[in-house]
């Protein structure tokens, strides 16, 4: 039986080779100060109610942060977004001085420009492991006609025009 480092190793590659869209998850602080991250731990939950969710890693700098808001916003990037990827998994401070941005009629950090932004509130926090699990009830959708932001084996990149002909 292998060791733990390589099963952890295994189960990494094996996750890094599935592609997965990527998002920037912001939210004002108690401060009411604008944050955000990259997150690529997306995914629908429910229809009736609209459910997604979303993980963050408990040794984020923000993580006690986003614990204690009541409303996020999950944008996905668009394929021309991969700054904002990199800008928002850096360790910038003042991330939102070097995007656009604006405040939404919810209260809300929205990215100007992405594929999409979900406006949620909290529906269920739940623990996992390193990570919390944070559940969100979506109240107010944002859909522009773009392409996707993709993550694969460490990359991020675009599906090539060619693939939807």
């Amino acid at each position: 039986m292998e060791n733990k480092m390589e099963h952890i190793a295994r189960y990494k590659a094996a996750m890094g080779n599935y592609p997965t869209g990527v998002t920037v998850v912001t939210a004002f602080n108690q401060d009411g100060k604008p944050m955000g991250l990259t997150v690529n731990s997306f995914a629908s939950v429910s229809l009736e109610p609209l459910l997604i969710l979303w993980s963050i890693d408990k040794r984020v700098y923000s993580y006690n942060d986003f614990l204690k808001v009541d409303k996020f916003t999950v944008n996905i990037l668009s394929a021309d977004q991969g700054d904002l990827c990199t800008l928002f998994s850096s360790k910038v401070e003042d991330r939102f001085s070097q995007c656009d941005w604006k405040e939404s009629s919810l209260n809300l950090p929205v990215l100007t420009n992405s594929l999409a932004a979900l406006q949620c509130k909290v529906f269920k926090q739940i623990e996992a492991g390193d990570h919390t699990i944070l559940i969100g009830e979506v109240l107010d959708i944002q859909n522009e006609d773009k392409e996707p932001l993709l993550y694969h084996r460490r990359n991020i990149g675009a599906i090539p025009k060619e693939f939807y002909n």
